[in-house]
């Protein structure tokens, strides 16, 4: 067996990608909770509607939307049993009976006209096929039905990436990242336009926006880098001393940082609503 086959035996048994510690995420994501608080915050509700929280995570959003739903329902979406067994723990006792837990990648959707809104935060980005993705959005929205999403955009933690890449390229590191592209995909403004329209949506409205992000301190910021923004990236480094050099380094980094410990990040909204279905008698 060559030097290499042993690092990739060790992580395709490791099943990368498949899960999130639920509870990390849920005590360190307070700036994924507020950009998505202010971005429900722009949403007009009747609140009977029937909404899919796409990638509801450990549940926060999840039940600011619920309150305003005083009649409605949601369809609570993740890949992540983890993320939806927090979900379960923190919304059933107050929403028992109006939400349904369906654990699904995205791109393999195949709800039909079951929503009047898709609601999406920090998920998208996640997802390497958004021309798919928003096929499948738009399919499993009733007619005339929105979809709301915010996630990360071009030029999204552009440092904090190329620091890393740096330190992975390093022959200590490489071993464990030969052949892979990364777990991102941060598009532009334009080009998420063009393929929600491409996907079916019109009324389409997208835009990219800084959001600089900084920790109070070096355990701040070394908690979040760990459970969100590289947590795939130390699954694949299967040497327990490697991971803590490559935090150690990172964090050093960032600490020279003006101001200290800030993560630059980039947000991307995107808007649109499916079409309503033709008037009877009407051309198609």
């Amino acid at each position: 067996m060559a030097a290499g086959d042993g690092v990739a035996i060790l992580i395709a048994a490791m099943g990368i990608d498949a899960e999130w510690d639920a509870g990390a995420y849920h005590r360190v994501a307070d700036p994924q909770f507020e950009w998505g608080r202010r971005l429900l915050a722009t949403l007009s509700l009747r609140g009977d509607e029937t909404v899919i929280d796409a990638g509801c995570g450990t549940g926060r959003l999840t039940r600011l939307l619920l309150e305003r739903l005083t009649s409605g329902r949601m369809i609570a979406i993740d890949l992540s049993e983890r993320m939806l067994e927090s979900a379960r723990e923190n919304l059933e006792p107050d929403f028992h009976g109006r939400v349904e837990y369906v654990r699904v990648d995205l791109l393999d959707l195949a709800q039909r006209d079951v929503a009047d809104l898709v609601f999406s935060t920090a998920t998208f980005h996640w997802l390497p096929d958004h021309a798919r993705l928003f096929r499948n959005l738009v399919a499993a929205l009733r007619p005339g039905g929105r979809l709301t999403a915010q996630f990360g955009g071009k030029g999204n933690l552009a440092r904090a990436r190329s620091r890393a890449e740096g330190i992975l390229a390093e022959p200590s590191f490489r071993p464990f990242f030969e052949g892979w592209s990364g777990p991102w995909h941060y598009p532009d403004a334009q080009v998420t336009a063009e393929r929600l329209r491409q996907a079916g949506f019109q009324d389409v409205r997208t835009r990219l926006f800084p959001e600089p992000t900084t920790f109070p301190d070096a355990d701040a910021f070394r908690q979040f880098i760990t459970a969100v923004v590289f947590r795939v990236h130390l699954q694949r480094i299967v040497d327990p001393r490697l991971r803590e050099e490559f935090l150690d380094r990172c964090v050093a980094a960032a600490a020279g940082d003006d101001p200290p410990y800030t993560l630059d990040y980039w947000r991307l909204n995107a808007e649109g609503r499916k079409p309503e279905r033709p008037r009877e008698g009407a051309p198609a």
